[in-house]
């Protein structure tokens, strides 16, 4: 997932405005499992189908923003709550 530094600086959350980190590759395939056994779903509530490139983690490590061609999917609803 090679997003730009200089994006990466200027992100935030955008619910908290806290900063964003680039998921590690343990997290990405752990977050891809979960979708594969269809049990990761958005803070919506929508299943995830579709596998993920990568993802941000927010500061607290609470949610994360899915990464897909690049392109981060900053909308509240479509966040991935990374706490059970």
């Amino acid at each position: 997932m090679p997003l730009d530094q200089e994006l990466l600086d200027i992100l935030r959350c955008p619910e908290t405005r806290q900063t964003l980190t680039v998921a590690d590759e343990v997290m990405v395939a752990d977050l891809n499992k979960r979708i594969g056994e269809g049990t990761l779903t958005t803070r919506a509530g929508e299943k995830i189908e579709e596998p993920i490139d990568g993802a941000l983690v927010r500061e607290d490590g609470k949610y994360a923003y899915v990464v897909r061609d690049d392109i981060p999917e900053m909308l509240i609803d479509l966040a991935i709550a990374l706490e059970s």
